[in-house]
């Protein structure tokens, strides 16, 4: 399964208020986010308003292409959207900033184990 992280970044006088709402995801988002193929979704949030997305998609492209699709995701990003900076106006989902991955253990034990 692919695995993707991201970063975003919530503006530091916003981050209780992100952090409540995540507390109460909507049930049709999260039922969306689901049935699109987001998978072992989670995010972390450091004091200063770095957040750092993780995800398993079978392709986060068509993942995001199916949600970008649904009306609750049009509503939740749009309420979102006030939470960050340096997105330049597009929805959070759109604005996040992939990172690359450079180490997973799991995979690396496996190919020592394979030889």
């Amino acid at each position: 399964m692919p695995r993707y992280c991201f970063e975003l970044h919530v503006k530091p006088d916003r981050i209780d208020e992100y952090v409540s709402r995540h507390r109460a995801v909507w049930p049709d988002m999260l039922a969306a986010l689901r049935d699109t193929g987001w998978r072992n979704y989670s995010l972390f949030l450091r004091p200063d308003g770095l957040l750092i997305g993780y995800v398993e998609a079978d392709d986060l492209a068509a993942a995001q292409a199916a949600m970008a699709r649904t009306e609750v995701n049009a509503r939740w990003q749009a309420e979102m959207s006030e939470f960050f900076t340096g997105i330049d106006g597009r929805p959070p989902d759109e604005g996040f900033v992939l990172l690359t991955e450079v180490f997973n253990l799991d995979d690396q034990l496996a190919s020592i184990t394979e030889k």
